[in-house]
């Protein structure tokens, strides 16, 4: 269960003012200015798309006059800003206003754009809405999909000679001819449990799986996905809220242990007729299609193929002609495997890129198209955290990584003939986490630098060199804001346990007196798909300082097999047992913490944690009650076996071969050792962590006779923040609940 509620820094910040202090005094840190008012919002800067000349960067901007958002170039060296599309041009005929640029993109020749815009929330993301098509040549703007319904079409994207554009619509995929407006529609079958050209709930969940076709390179075929959900069992949300009678919503949603998807991969002519499949081994119902692509100036695809448990994946070569496979490369490991999109064809095609942690560390290596020839390019003891650049012409990969600091990220570079070492290339005195956004070339890079006590700062960098030629956003408002309330920043300190060393963070409040005993309240999350101990921004984590200007101590720790870059074997070691292995860890982390602080009051010590991070507050509260007095769980899974078959069997393997790992993981089977205070929360409409879980879950504690608190959030989803007033009234819940039972009379 990843946690999914990320205060992203690419909001523009809202002109609310915030309210200094006299000087010598500090500002007044309200849940209403974080979570209503937004006063510490940071200023982002993009989307940026690098031009294809490498020489110069598009952006939006609003366009004061029109409103709406022009689309401007910036020449990287001289900063010389053109407007490339102004808003006026993209007023529809007949309208006053710009259609809203939620997101675009070129054709091959930059002739034509094409713009996402009207759109709507799938699941996670916006991912359906309306496209537009810009003629920048003639000034046309034509409207996509007039025969479709609205609001239906999903990933368009233009032929490779830019004369047609193919979308996807109520699950089957339309392809359309810009200059006559025809469309064809190629797809039949799609609907009710068929999907063509996207995926189900799982797919785009686990495997990051949302556009599900591809382009031919010569533009006359189109390969795609199509899912068959018939045998998915269906789970029903229920929204008892919009209407007079209660609403079921179906979800096709696989659970440890039952069916999948069947999922097949075709190729059918872009001018339409019949679907062509490829013949891949293997159960489609019992393995994964997580990944094809067509192979650069050819007709052939790349398909990986991982088996459920998610510890093989075969990559396959299938020729569309012939539609004969071969498999050239097979990747397997011990635990679990997990899907990398660093794939780069170069050498005239015959040589292509491949991440795998097969020699105990995350890197890249370069693999012949017969998969014949494997060697490194990346080599060290360190993971490589995401490729930022693949420069064959030049030479070199760009990557981040942390070899020394996993609380931090930098940018290093390596030689792709495998010669030499890293090299790092963000400056050694920018301490924190670096982000970078780089040219085809390597010779630009929009870097975006950030750590604990600094807001994110985004800049123009010159590569190789890492000169900074100008800054483009630095949030200097919110950073003068955040010093002005005079907290006690994040610092950073190290837990031995014995086994290993762990990273921890602690806040302190302001006005902090060693000679006093504080509340501590721990924050953790635990799992796989995330980390705590993080020298970001992330937002100033002011929900947490926040609690610290209440009069506690903030503690975070970042347990064995948390997404941190330190190695496969830190990964493996959860494997089988998620929630066991990390709440053991984060218990011995804790008594040695009571030892290192003598200002701790033992007697007063809660947990809280969101998503998985709620599964873990549970874990420990209940099987460690000794220690965690009081605990707070958001969000949560409270029997493994309810959470989808993907994520929980890559890292606990089947249940028919770990039942017993799956019981003992699951805190609901421990929920007769409550004997603290407990709160509760979950949203009815959460569609990753169902509100089974929170029911489930209760209905144990009530036959087991243990008195909680708990409140719940009417159709809202898993990060609790859809419709008036929810975040703000969730902090506020919140605050009530630890100043009840963890600020005030010492814990039960």
């Amino acid at each position: 269960m990843k946690t999914k509620i990320f205060f992203s820094a690419c909001f523009i910040l809202l002109s609310f003012v915030c309210p200094f202090a006299a000087r010598g005094q500090h500002a007044v840190l309200t849940l209403r200015d974080i979570y209503s008012n937004n006063i510490y919002s940071s200023k982002g800067f993009g989307p940026v798309r690098w031009m294809k000349d490498n020489t110069g960067y598009s952006t939006l901007e609003r366009n004061e006059q029109y409103g709406g958002n022009d689309i401007v170039r910036y020449d990287a060296e001289t900063g010389k800003r053109t407007v490339l599309v102004s808003a006026k041009q993209l007023i529809p005929a007949g309208e006053t206003t710009p259609l809203n640029v939620e997101n675009y993109s070129w054709s091959d020749d930059d002739n034509e754009l094409l713009i996402f815009t009207n759109t709507r929330r799938v699941w996670r993301y916006h991912t359906r809405g309306d496209y537009w098509v810009l003629n920048l040549k003639s000034g046309k703007l034509q409207q996509l999909g007039l025969s479709v319904k609205r609001t239906t079409m999903m990933f368009a994207k233009f032929s490779p000679d830019g004369s047609r554009v193919a979308y996807v619509s109520e699950q089957n995929i339309y392809v359309e001819y810009l200059t006559t407006g025809r469309i064809k529609q190629i797809t039949f079958d799609g609907g009710k449990n068929i999907i063509n050209g996207t995926f189900d709930w799982v797919y785009e969940e686990e495997l990051d799986d949302r556009d599900g076709f591809r382009w031919s390179p010569d533009g006359k075929y189109i390969a795609y996905w199509q899912s068959d959900t018939k045998n998915i069992g269906t789970f029903y949300l229920i929204d008892n809220v919009d209407s007079l009678y209660s609403r079921p919503i179906p979800l096709p949603y696989p659970k440890v242990g039952t069916a999948l998807s069947a999922v097949k991969i075709g190729v059918i002519p872009a001018s339409g007729g019949n679907t062509k499949w490829f013949n891949i081994p293997g159960d489609p119902a019992n393995n994964y299609l997580a990944r094809i692509d067509f192979i650069p100036h050819s007709n052939e695809v790349m398909i990986q193929q991982l088996n459920r448990k998610q510890d093989t994946n075969k990559i396959w070569i299938g020729d569309i002609s012939s539609m004969k496979i071969k498999n050239i490369l097979t990747d397997r490991d011990p635990c679990f495997l997990d899907v990398h999109d660093d794939i780069r064809w170069f050498d005239h095609e015959k040589y292509f890129t491949w991440t795998s942690e097969r020699d105990g560390w995350r890197h890249l290596y370069k693999v012949s198209r017969d998969g014949k020839e494997i060697e490194l390019i990346t080599k060290g003891d360190f993971d490589v955290v995401n490729i930022n650049c693949i420069d064959p012409t030049g030479g070199f990969v760009y990557y981040i990584a942390s070899p020394e600091n996993y609380t931090q990220r930098y940018l290093y570079r390596s030689r792709m003939d495998g010669k030499g070492g890293a090299e790092r290339v963000t400056p050694e005195d920018m301490k924190g986490e670096s982000s970078y956004q780089i040219s085809a070339n390597a010779k630009w890079a929009i870097q975006m630098f950030q750590n604990v006590t600094t807001p994110p700062v985004y800049s123009l960098i010159s590569l190789p060199s890492h000169s900074e030629v100008r800054v483009l956003e630095d949030n200097h408002e919110l950073k003068e804001k955040y010093e002005n309330l005079g907290l006690n920043s994040k610092a950073f300190f190290k837990v031995n346990i014995g086994e290993v060393t762990l990273d921890a963070w602690i806040i302190k409040p302001r006005g902090f007196d060693p000679q006093k005993k504080y509340p501590l309240l721990f924050y953790v999350y635990g799992e796989p798909a995330g980390s705590t101990v993080q020298d970001d921004w992330e937002g100033g984590d002011l929900w947490h300082q926040y609690m610290a200007q209440q009069g506690c101590v903030v503690i975070s720790i970042d347990n064995r097999g948390t997404k941190t870059p330190r190695g496969k074997a830190w990964r493996n070691s959860i494997y089988g047992q998620i929630g066991i292995l990390a709440s053991q860890d984060q218990a011995k982390a804790a008594l040695k913490i009571f030892k290192m602080f003598p200002f701790i009051d033992t007697s007063r010590v809660g947990i809280w944690g969101w998503s998985g991070g709620g599964q873990m507050t549970l874990n420990c509260i209940f099987r460690y009650p000794e220690i965690y007095k009081t605990g707070l769980a958001v969000s949560f899974v409270s029997d493994q076996r309810l959470y989808d078959a993907t994520y929980q069997e890559r890292y606990m393997g089947l249940l028919s071969e770990n039942a017993k790992g799956y019981h003992d993981g699951s805190p609901i089977n421990y929920a007769r050792n409550l004997q603290g205070e407990l709160m509760i929360i979950h949203g009815t409409a959460d569609d990753n962590v169902h509100y089974q879980s929170f029911e489930m879950l209760v209905n144990e504690l009530i036959k087991d006779n243990k008195l909680f608190y708990m409140m719940s959030y009417p159709m809202r989803s898993h990060g609790i923040y859809e419709r008036e007033n929810t975040s703000l009234h969730l902090r506020e819940m919140m605050e009530r609940y630890w100043k009840e039972h963890l600020l005030g009379s010492p814990c039960k």
